[in-house]
């Protein structure tokens, strides 16, 4: 007969933690009991809820500031993989505000890597779109979008900071209808670690592919270079 696994008593004030989060409804940035508090509210170990308050800190569940406390953390920006939808999108399901710093907008030729990837001939005329995204003053990602300037002539003139890249889309009559992308992992270089203000050489996440409008046409090719502890990718696995 097999016997039932013990649960640890640091899992078990882990729950604890996150059950008492639901139900006062805490927000982020909300303010803790402390740990003192906490184990006379449960009647618990010391050493086992700090245990557990490290271990939530580390899953970026809360986070703790040297001398004033430990705090609920904001949720991470989920991206949903088999969806397409604009990091605009994504971000207000979150309820949170979303500031767009353009690092530029402007039109370049296209060398032979970027052509392959929208099916043009290289030389070729493109909108080369970058911006740093950010979220209650930490940045999330930098996104690079390049398009076939000869579809959307006149697009650099839009203000990317308020507006979203897709909607401009919209208006030179593409939609947005599907796409392919890859997820893999890159090391920050000097200017990503200046940008998204990481260590050099910290792991991030790094998405790419293509979009493809209405008629099955590459529209759009993509990078996002984004903090791992500020990004979530979610997946739903089918039979």
């Amino acid at each position: 007969m097999n016997k039932m696994k013990k649960i640890r008593p640091q899992d078990m004030a882990k729950e604890q933690i996150e059950w008492y989060i639901q139900k006062q409804q805490l927000k982020p940035h909300t303010k803790l009991p402390s740990e003192r508090e906490f184990c006379e509210m449960w009647g618990m170990n010391r050493s086992t809820l700090h245990t557990a308050i490290q271990q939530l800190i580390e899953e970026r569940i809360l986070y703790s500031e040297k001398g004033s406390g430990t705090y609920v953390a904001p949720p991470r920006l989920v991206r949903d993989i088999q969806g397409v939808q604009s990091t605009t999108q994504a971000m207000k399901k979150t309820g949170y505000f979303l500031w767009t710093e353009v690092l530029y907008a402007r039109i370049e030729q296209s060398n032979e890597y970027i052509s392959g990837k929208l099916g043009i001939p290289k030389g070729n005329r493109v909108f080369h779109l970058r911006r740093l995204r950010v979220r209650n003053n930490n940045p999330l990602m930098i996104e690079d979008s390049y398009v076939d300037y000869s579809r959307c002539e006149g697009i650099e003139n839009n203000n990317f900071a308020e507006k979203s890249f897709y909607e401009v889309l919209g208006e030179y009559g593409i939609q947005i209808k599907g796409g392919e992308e890859k997820i893999g992992i890159i090391y920050a270089t000097e200017e990503e670690s200046r940008l998204l203000k990481v260590d050099i050489e910290q792991f991030l996440y790094h998405q790419s592919g293509i979009v493809r409008d209405q008629d099955g046409n590459v529209t759009e090719f993509f990078k996002i270079t984004a903090r791992p502890d500020q990004i979530q990718y979610t997946n739903i696995l089918k039979k």
